[in-house]
This record gives structure tokens, sequence and C-alpha cells, in this order.
């Protein structure tokens, strides 16, 4: 196996400003005690392709509903490679939970956005049998997997990101 990335936290100042973004309504003491919990990606076992992603927070979607969730999470790669991400498996089996832009693409480049590389994830709660989804704090709810890519021979690309969603079409 290649290593080939880090993942890290994002700056507690980055963290709070994301936060207040999504949740105006939450206190900055309950921001700080979100970010002090935030717990980098691991994988589960040795033969795991993904690195679980864990929530900040309790999370509850019924059928229909969406939420933002700010992960407190960048990561550091190599040139070459990028993070695939899509929910946990057994999230996506037993209740349809997608993400909403149903692979999650993040670029080695995003790491050094003016947002330092915050990855958030936005989930649906896409369940056609009425189910409701709990996911407690701390217990993963999305997976990363590093895949390395190739580019065409002609390939001329020289911007530089900064940004996310939509940054590199603009």
């Amino acid at each position: 196996m290649q290593r080939i990335a880090k993942f890290h936290k994002v700056s507690e100042e980055q963290f709070t400003k994301d936060m207040k973004d999504e949740f105006p309504q939450m206190a900055i003491e309950e921001i700080k005690k979100v970010y002090q919990d935030v717990k980098l990606p691991k994988r589960a076992t040795k033969g795991s392709a993904g690195y679980d992603f864990y929530a900040p927070f309790s999370i509850s979607l019924k059928p229909g509903e969406t939420i933002k969730v700010p992960t407190g999470i960048r990561v550091e790669m190599e040139n070459g490679w990028v993070l695939k991400c899509y929910p946990r498996s057994g999230l996506g089996f037993k209740y349809r939970l997608q993400l909403n832009n149903t692979v999650g693409i993040i670029d080695s480049d995003y790491f050094y956005s003016d947002n330092e590389g915050h990855m958030f994830s936005k989930i649906t709660n896409d369940s056609r049998e009425d189910k409701m989804v709990i996911i407690e704090k701390g217990s993963g709810f999305m997976q990363g997997i590093f895949v390395e890519y190739g580019i065409t021979v002609d390939d001329d690309a020289a911007s530089v990101r900064n940004g996310g969603f939509g940054s590199t079409t603009k």
C-alpha cells in the first residue's frame, strides 16, 4: 500500500465560521465542544478500503430531509490522487442515505483553498420505507477511498483552485 495522504482537522476558527453558517442558532461554546470532539477518519480493519468519517454531532433525518454537515476535516494528499466519498454502506443499504452529489470528489489541491479545504457532507434520507435515520455523534456516516487517476497526453490545465463546489468551472 502506498501512503499518500494525511487527514487533519481544520482550524477552530474555520470550523466555527462554517458551523455558524450552517447552524446559526448553535452557541459558540457548543461549537467549540463539537470541534474538540472531531475524530480524524480511520479504517476499521486492515482490509478496509474506506476511511470512516465520524459524525461530529448527532443527526436525525426524516425521509426526504437533508442536512449539510461540516466534518471539521481536511486532507493533504499527493498530486495524482483523489479522495472519493460515499455514504457508509450500511446506511445506504438500510435507509437509502445518499450524498447529494452522489460521490464526493476531494481533489489534492482543495487542501490549499481559503476555507482550509474543509470537507462538508450534504446527506439526504432517501428512504422509500418511511424510515428515520439516526446517526449518533461519533459514529461512522461516510467513507472516503483514495484513488489514483491519470490525465490526457494533451492536458494543459494550469489554473489554481481556490474554493469548493463549482470553483473549478468559474
